[in-house]
């Protein structure tokens, strides 16, 4: 059985990927031509929700990365050392 944050992170992925092939196939479906073949709209379509597609990723990732961060895996900055210009 997979924990709590696998299961937020395994939702979030199918939930972005649905919503992209519905998008995918509802511009499919609205902008074909009489041959079968897709519009020049609808390519221009087709690419904006690629586009759209990997910044829902990137912002569904950023967002899952500040909600399942635990306080003790060592990414926080440690206030007690002292960096004096350090990396």
């Amino acid at each position: 059985m997979p924990n709590r944050e696998q299961l937020i992170e395994i939702v979030s992925a199918v939930g972005a990927v649905l919503l992209v092939l519905a998008t995918m196939i509802a511009i499919g479906s609205s902008h074909t031509a009489d041959n079968g073949s897709l519009t020049p709209e609808g390519a221009q379509l087709l690419v904006a929700a690629i586009i759209g597609f990997i910044l829902l990723l990137t912002a569904v990732g950023i967002g899952l990365a500040y909600t399942l961060n635990d306080g003790g895996d060592g990414l926080e900055a440690d206030d007690d050392a002292e960096t004096n210009g350090t990396f």
